[in-house]
């Protein structure tokens, strides 16, 4: 889907910005705009990706962290992962792309609708 197909945000934003925006703050803004929006599709997609991810991520990161060195060393490859993803799924839901995640984009997906 591009950003054309859309349609206009609840938030009064552009939808390619408020899609960008449900990163920003991972999981955060996430919960944040599935609250605030509440027309626009490719938002309310994004929205619900960056909850699954970023809030599995950051849990992930607190079960690790509680397991010396092992838990400790995946957590920074973690870390390292969750940054490329946030600077990836930012610049795709900037240019308009409903771009999903395996599992977690079906999820999302399916999710986004029913609320």
């Amino acid at each position: 889907m591009d950003q054309s197909d859309t349609g206009k945000s609840s938030t009064g934003m552009q939808p390619n910005v408020a899609g960008l925006l449900c990163y920003l703050v991972g999981f955060v803004t996430g919960i944040v705009f599935i609250i605030i929006e509440k027309e626009n599709k490719f938002v309310r997609f994004h929205a619900m990706q960056s909850i699954f991810v970023f809030g599995g991520l950051f849990v992930l990161q607190i079960i690790l962290s509680f397991i010396p060195f092992i838990g400790w060393l995946f957590g920074i490859l973690i870390s390292i992962l969750g940054l490329i993803l946030w600077i990836l799924l930012m610049i795709k839901a900037y240019n308009g792309e409903m771009y999903k995640l395996p599992f977690v984009g079906d999820m999302a997906e399916q999710k986004s609708q029913q609320l």
